[in-house]
């Protein structure tokens, strides 16, 4: 992949509060796009490997604050990538809170997006990105889109989701995910369903795609 910066390839962030529709807005992009022309980075992928912990303790990690991410091997995958170099991305188990032995292999595109709540949080990572979206999202939206798929997706009983949200979600986004907004490009009212929003990013990236090529 040619190195100078007018062909190198486009990061962008998609960021938001859990249940605001960034994975969306993420997978709308990335579906609209030519295909071969970007890549998906989620930070979900991205937590610590814990296996020193009993699963029982594991489950009681405090999964919202940036600690909780390798942020290290995010920063390093994003920059592969851009470096026009293959990556082998983890996967990441929420019912065993562990990464998988497998991992997925993704080639370098002219795209490349990072989805996650803290995409923005720390500024070591946002100065990779050359476009910053924040999904906004009214709370009792989020925490519906959460209940919901904490229950049906993820196994997990309505005492699990509320205790979480309570110890963990709700402060960890006032704490970190709330004021990185501050530092977003677009701010995205109502996610995936917002066509107009996602025109005007999608008519950005499809010019840098053709500008590469």
């Amino acid at each position: 992949m040619p190195n100078d910066a007018t062909k190198k390839p486009f990061v962008v962030a998609v960021a938001g509060g859990s249940g605001s529709g960034k994975t969306t807005v993420a997978r709308a992009i990335g579906a609209a796009l030519p295909a071969g022309s970007s890549v998906t980075l989620e930070q979900d992928h991205y937590y610590r490997e814990r296996t020193d912990l009993p699963l029982e303790s594991r489950e009681n990690v405090n999964y919202d604050h940036p600690d909780a991410i390798e942020f290290a091997l995010l920063q390093h995958h994003i920059d592969e990538l851009v470096a026009g170099r293959a990556i082998d991305r983890p996967i990441y188990s929420f019912s065993t809170h562990a990464r998988q032995v497998q991992s997925v292999h993704l080639e370098p595109a002219p795209v490349v997006i990072v989805e996650g709540i803290l995409a923005l949080a720390l500024p070591e990572v946002r100065e990779r990105f050359d476009l910053k979206i924040f999904v906004d999202t009214d709370a009792d939206i989020r925490l519906m889109r959460r209940i919901r798929r904490d229950l049906e997706d993820r196994g997990r009983s309505f005492a699990q989701v509320r205790a979480q949200y309570y110890e963990t979600v709700r402060p960890m986004h006032l704490a970190f995910v709330e004021p990185s907004k501050r530092f977003a490009d677009v701010i995205m009212p109502e996610g995936g369903t917002n066509r107009v929003a996602l025109e005007v990013i999608l008519s950005r990236l499809r010019e840098h795609i053709v500008s590469v090529r």
